[in-house]
């Protein structure tokens, strides 16, 4: 049977099984870890399961941060320094990876609280997570308040990207199931992704095809 809840029965829902319904009605969704650094050095880590493709020329990525009606360090260490990194969580740390949303202090690195490795690849102002096979290092380019509920759509430019060799086609498709990036629902669930099918290109006289 087909249960159906109004705007008004989820308003009249308690707030922890309401925002868990909500964060589930998206589907399955990317889970990473933004990783900052502040003026004064001190490293945060941060999961995020907002991160959306924006574009490809430029290579463009967002995320959502909530209202910075409270401190919110990646967001003030991003609109510091202008630079930070998304790395793909796998199944060998993501319960540090959740530990992450733990609020801890602004002098406590999450990186260090977590057990995760902070790693500076060249002269790159962010700290990537050593530990993730994904990473993507990003400058910031702009921001986009949202008026409806005070969250900050934050937008960076690609800059350079790790992952395993072997996971990398011919064709450009990065293999994630092979590079074991897992995904997400609601809050605090992780998945691993099973591939159905690759399809081929969709033409409105040509089948679709498996490649």
């Amino acid at each position: 049977m087909e249960k159906k809840l109004t705007l008004t029965d989820i308003a009249g829902m308690d707030k922890r099984p309401r925002v868990q319904l909500i964060n589930s009605l998206p589907g399955f969704k990317s889970v990473n870890l933004i990783g900052t650094m502040g003026e004064g050095g001190n490293t945060n880590l941060a999961i995020f399961s907002s991160v959306i493709h924006i574009g490809s020329n430029p290579p463009l990525f967002g995320f959502i941060t909530r209202p910075v009606t409270v401190t919110r360090d990646t967001y003030e260490n991003i609109m510091a320094n202008g630079y930070f990194t998304i790395n793909h969580v796998n199944p060998e740390i993501y319960k540090q990876a959740h530990q992450t949303s733990a609020r801890y202090d602004k002098d406590t690195s999450e990186f260090s609280a977590t057990g995760l490795t902070p790693e500076f690849i060249g002269d790159f102002a962010a700290p990537y997570v050593k530990e993730s096979h994904v990473k993507l290092g990003l400058q910031f380019v702009e921001k986009h308040p949202i008026e409806t509920n005070g969250t900050i759509l934050m937008i960076g430019k690609l800059q350079e990207v790790y992952f395993p060799e072997n996971c990398l086609l011919e064709d450009g498709f990065l293999d994630l199931e092979k590079a074991g990036t897992i995904t997400g629902s609601a809050l605090d669930s992780y998945y691993q992704p099973q591939k159905i099918a690759r399809l081929s290109y969709a033409k409105p006289d040509r089948p679709l095809k498996e490649i």
